[in-house]
């Protein structure tokens, strides 16, 4: 059975994707690299985690282990300095591989990239438009990636000097660590937009889509769920090309005429949902996408991509079937 090393375990995306790994029938966790956390048991972090899980390692151990596959919840700059080992698969779940670019890295991440010469070996890989190629993977942004399943199939249909995409995410996707604006006292009963025009994901949708969009996300005062808003010029039908792309996707649903998208329906999952209005006023074209930010937006991506890299079931492992009240 193949085995999994996860560096980063203990923040939201590390726990998420060993999740997902605990499930897995084709996957075994050998490693759970934390250097916050390193020789705790998992108990400590969360006393579900009470099983028959070693200890967390350093995260210098966890990427030593030896693991078939390792995911990489690590920050940018920290994932940025990593040195793959030569036979693993490697799927990082952080911004640090995903611009082809090596001098976008100082102005949309605050770093200067340290390897700029291995960028070309990583795959920007989102399944349903561009699967794994390779070992090493970079996993895309949680915006980018609801963003991307909604406009990518339209690109040769629509205006591209047209394109809005008003964003809203759940707190998590700040992550773990404790900062202002993830205080309750900030999040609970507010909504407010952030990085307006500096977000990092606007220049991984401009290199995906092959035009800039203006994009703008805000913060939603709910704890997981991720929500895009796409405003087009439609220069040909739209919803044919969505159902061509995705009529076989067993990640993605394009929904039936008049259908709303909800939230709800895919928190805690690793799907996605899609549903295409036109404003009877302009003519314009609405195209919304819904996806956990935790799961299709991180976790679920990352998994589902070592599934493919690995020649595993696509779906192995993913949170796709159920009914969630």
């Amino acid at each position: 059975m193949p085995t999994a090393a996860i560096l980063g375990c203990a923040g939201y995306s590390g726990q998420e994707t060993l999740d997902r790994v605990l499930v897995h029938p084709d996957l075994e966790a050998i490693a759970l690299g934390s250097d916050s956390h390193a020789r705790r048991a998992p108990s400590d972090l969360d006393p579900r985690l009470n099983g028959g899980l070693a200890p967390f390692v350093t995260n210098e151990e966890a990427l030593a282990a030896g693991a078939d596959v390792v995911f990489c919840c690590l920050g940018h700059e920290a994932a940025a300095a990593l040195e793959p080992p030569a036979d693993a698969v490697v799927v990082d779940l952080s911004g640090a591989h995903r611009l082809r670019d090596a001098a976008l890295y100082s102005s949309w991440y605050g770093f200067d990239h340290p390897a700029p010469e291995t960028l070309a070996d990583w795959s920007y890989a989102l399944p349903e438009l561009r699967p794994p190629r390779g070992r090493l993977v970079a996993n895309p942004g949680c915006y980018a990636t609801a963003a991307l399943l909604a406009l990518a199939p339209l690109v040769d249909a629509i205006d591209a000097s047209s394109v809005v995409v008003d964003a809203k995410s759940g707190v998590s996707g700040a992550g773990r660590e404790l900062k202002p604006s993830s205080h309750a006292g900030f999040v609970l009963e507010n909504v407010s937009p952030y990085r307006v025009g500096t977000h990092q994901h606007a220049p991984e949708l401009e290199q995906e889509l092959g035009f800039p969009v203006c994009f703008v996300p805000h913060l939603l005062p709910v704890r997981r769920g991720l929500l895009v808003t796409c405003y087009v010029q439609p220069l040909d039908e739209l919803r044919p090309l969505l159902e061509a792309v995705y009529s076989a996707s067993p990640t993605v649903r394009v929904l039936d005429d008049g259908v709303q998208p909800e939230l709800s329906r895919v928190q805690h999952t690793d799907g996605a949902e899609i549903a295409l209005f036109e404003d009877r006023s302009t003519g314009r074209g609405v195209v919304v996408c819904v996806i956990d930010n935790l799961g299709k937006g991180a976790a679920g991506n990352a998994v589902q991509n070592a599934n493919l890299a690995l020649g595993l079931d696509e779906t192995a492992g993913l949170r796709l079937t159920g009914v969630l009240v």
